[in-house]
């Protein structure tokens, strides 16, 4: 009998395509990423108006490293289908990555009215808008996004975020408590620390010793998953231990930098001055820039080249121009990744990079996880360990960072021989006002402290009511940082007999004119276990004295710094 061959279809090109997507879906699932990429690249060559096919290349260009090349592809497809939340909300989320608020933004603003929405959507939007400080329109996607979703404790944390930049503490404070109360994993932790850090910002201390517990229970229960999401910022106005510190620096900064290798080895150094580079958000009007400014026009510029590397915008106050005018590079990273801002360092040669931020908020001091510099530094803007193993070491002083105190930290000590802290002899001394003009009375002994609200306590305050009842001359002089704190403050100072005509408040004023306030002030009464820090530097320059209490961690022992030095 003759023989007749079965002849194989040719597969189509859409067939061809979903091979390669299949393929590449499991070259994601074994986290072979490259591979991935090279799947999805030709699904989309094969597919190219199918708008799936390119979410899946953004997601993978995304976990291979490659956030341009997300970017790039989500665009792609949103363009292909424009009514799509997913391909929006990746799009939205790929450019939050390099730090692309606006634009993350616009493209939520600009997804068609009437295409559908869902909850994750609302939350990105949030995310987006919350980050690029359009924070009205940030709490109207989280109330959307909790309308669908009324239980998501992850929002009720991003909303308490919000309010607390808008200043509305004690909103944040309910926000956070009920993020807590809905979640018992990751959301929970990182709430419980901003529970803590706001309720003392307003000083409501009706839960404050039972919040504490808790943050500290959580940080000592061993569970690192847990830890991890802890911030260490929290622990700086309570009285936790010096290896309690120790322990959440080091338990978040593995949260942040277990996925982080380093760059290959450097090329040998070329021959030329040292070259010292600089990472903050702060080369702007903040403390840090007000300290440190002088000490970058007085170095030897012969020895030593300065960089600066800076994610934040420029502010044009007079600090930011002066600042930038003392170094020989100022470099925006605020757009690149981590991983290229640390390639930028090394490109440039590097030998020793300073971060000035720590566990604070803006920072990036992980990136220095890549090792760009062969020697690296934590400096001034954080005071505690910040329990990274590539920071070789901590800049401190005999009396801040005694090396008795060593055990304390992840880094090696580095002292200073006096003090740690620069500051600038540039600085205003204007005139002392009236007390008059300040609302205070001509006879008293004023006694001040204008240190920021969550550095109180109810034990500072027990304290301050027994110096002003054997000291009946005398009269307490505070800055109103916020109404609710204010109120809270004048109902703890009755309780505890303390008449508030003694009781005067100042308000938020220019630098300048608060130093020229200051100078009327009798003597400046610290906070522990977190001292004042430039604002008791302030009070120095002021020609008024400080009181503090040195303690054992870093916060505490400050102000004991500034008035040794």
């Amino acid at each position: 009998p003759s023989y007749t061959p079965h002849v194989f279809p040719m597969p189509t090109p859409d067939q061809r395509a979903e091979n390669h997507r299949i393929a590449g879906v499991k070259a994601m699932k074994s986290r072979l990423w490259p591979a991935a990429v090279s799947e999805f690249e030709r699904a989309a060559r094969l597919s190219p108006r199918d708008a799936l096919m390119w979410l899946n290349l953004a997601r993978a260009h995304l976990h291979n490293g490659r956030v341009d090349d997300a970017i790039t592809s989500a665009r792609e497809a949103l363009r292909l289908d424009p009514s799509s939340p997913l391909a929006c909300r990746l799009l939205g989320e790929y450019l939050g990555q390099q730090s692309r608020f606006d634009e993350a933004s616009d493209v939520f603003n600009a997804f068609p009215k009437d295409a559908p929405r869902d909850f994750d959507w609302y939350n990105a939007q949030g995310n987006a808008l919350f980050q690029s400080q359009r924070l009205e329109d940030a709490v109207s996607a989280y109330f959307a996004a909790l309308a669908l979703q009324v239980d998501a404790a992850i929002v009720h944390y991003r909303l308490g975020l919000t309010f607390k930049d808008m200043g509305l503490t004690r909103e944040a404070t309910e926000c956070f408590r009920t993020a807590v109360t809905l979640d018992s994993g990751n959301t929970r932790a990182l709430a419980l620390s901003l529970l803590v850090y706001q309720g003392r910002q307003i000083c409501d201390w009706s839960n404050v010793a039972n919040d504490t517990a808790q943050l500290l229970s959580a940080l000592d229960s061993g569970d690192d998953a847990i830890g991890q999401r802890l911030s260490p910022f929290a622990l700086l106005a309570v009285e936790a231990t010096p290896a309690q510190q120790r322990r959440i620096g080091s338990l978040r900064t593995i949260g942040l930098t277990r996925h982080l290798q380093p760059l290959p080895p450097a090329p040998p150094r070329k021959p030329g001055p040292i070259r010292v580079g600089y990472l903050s958000c702060d080369f702007q009007q903040h403390a840090t820039a007000v300290l440190i400014t002088e000490l970058f026009e007085r170095r030897d510029s012969s020895r030593f080249e300065v960089r600066l590397y800076s994610h934040s915008a420029d502010d044009g106050s007079a600090i930011s121009q002066r600042i930038r005018a003392a170094c020989d590079a100022f470099i925006d990273v605020t757009h690149l990744s981590n991983q290229d801002v640390a390639r930028r360092m090394r490109d440039d040669g590097i030998d020793i990079a300073v971060d000035l931020k720590g566990h604070t908020r803006g920072s990036r001091f992980e990136l220095l996880a890549y090792r760009p510099a062969p020697v690296q530094v934590g400096y001034l803007g954080f005071p505690a360990s910040t329990g990274a193993d590539f920071l070789d070491y901590m800049i401190g002083d005999p009396v801040v960072t005694p090396l008795a105190h060593a055990a304390n930290y992840s880094e090696h000590i580095a002292q200073m021989p006096h003090s740690y802290q620069p500051n600038d002899r540039h600085r205003t001394l204007p005139p002392a006002p009236s007390r008059q003009s300040q609302g205070l009375p001509d006879d008293a002994v004023v006694l001040c402290c204008f240190n920021q609200t969550y550095k109180m306590s109810p034990q500072m305050l027990d304290h301050w009511s027994a110096i002003l009842a054997a000291a009946p001359r005398a009269v307490l002089w505070m800055l109103a940082w916020n109404p609710h704190a204010r109120a809270n403050l004048e109902r703890e100072l009755q309780a505890r007999g303390v008449d508030l005509a003694r009781v005067f408040w100042g308000e938020k004023k220019n630098l300048s004119d608060h130093i020229a306030r200051l100078r009327v002030a009798d003597l400046f009464l610290d906070t522990w276990p977190c001292n004042a820090h430039t604002t008791a530097s302030e009070a120095l320059w002021a020609g008024v004295p400080v009181l503090t209490v040195p303690g054992p961690t870093y916060a505490s022992r400050v102000a004991a710094s500034l008035v040794t030095a």
